[in-house]
């Protein structure tokens, strides 16, 4: 019976270590969950810190339900006096343990969020990050300082008068009178000589003259040859 007894008591304790062993091991209530700096145009569904950020905003993830937070900013060497708070809020997470701040912005600078929960049993979960406005606003209006608007109205003004005279100078002024002086068109056709029509009928007139004395030679030597040939039949 003894041993039987003991045998028990053993298979007891036995059973009551592997229940009680879960218990043990598992995390308490309060330490659960991480909290993220966020810049305010990511999603609040993404797990990762963002250490340099503009306006920004606290997200949590996978704290108890319903838990209640309070936060701070501190600020930190090099930019600010070590310490010192530059903001601080409360949040009340939801049943899945998830929750987020309202956008923050806060002078460029190098900070520290602290942050405390309900049941906390650990130290507060802490988060080093900067602040840096400038480089976003110079990326911005950068690009050459293009401000992407027209420079301005369109000139209803010339630039401009066209030139008149050769040589690269503008006059920019007509006198609006027509010009006496003749053009070159008003000279191509023109004899230099002056001739014109007259010239070419009295060339006409020469070369008539020329060929009627010819004929008239011709006619005289016929005539002389023919009155040779009678005289010479007549003596025969």
């Amino acid at each position: 019976m003894r041993s039987l007894t003991s045998a028990c008591a053993v298979a007891a304790a036995a059973a009551a270590s592997l229940l009680l062993a879960p218990v043990a091991y598992a995390t308490p209530p309060g330490d659960n969950g991480t909290v993220k700096i966020h810049d305010a145009e990511t999603g609040e569904e993404l797990v990762e810190n963002e250490p340099h950020v503009c306006v920004f905003y606290l997200d949590a993830f996978k704290f108890d339900s319903g838990q209640q937070i309070e936060w701070k900013i501190l600020e930190m060497p090099p930019t600010g006096t070590l310490g010192t708070e530059a903001e601080s809020g409360t949040l009340t997470l939801d049943a899945e343990g998830h929750g987020r701040s309202d956008d923050l912005e806060l002078p460029d600078g190098h900070y520290k969020l602290v942050w405390n929960f309900e049941g906390e049993k650990g130290k507060a979960k802490q988060k080093v990050f900067w602040t840096d406005c400038e480089d976003e606003d110079e990326n911005e209006g950068g690009n050459g300082g293009s401000s992407g608007q027209p420079s301005g109205e369109p000139s209803e003004e010339p630039s401009g008068e066209p030139s008149t005279e050769p040589g690269g100078e503008t006059t920019g002024e007509t006198t609006g009178e027509p010009s006496n002086e003749p053009t070159a068109a008003d000279t191509a056709g023109q004899n230099p000589s002056g001739g014109g029509k007259e010239d070419l009928a009295e060339t006409g007139a020469s070369a008539v003259i020329g060929t009627s004395a010819a004929a008239l030679v011709l006619l005289g030597a016929g005539g002389v040859l023919l009155m040779r040939r009678r005289a010479a039949r007549g003596e025969s």
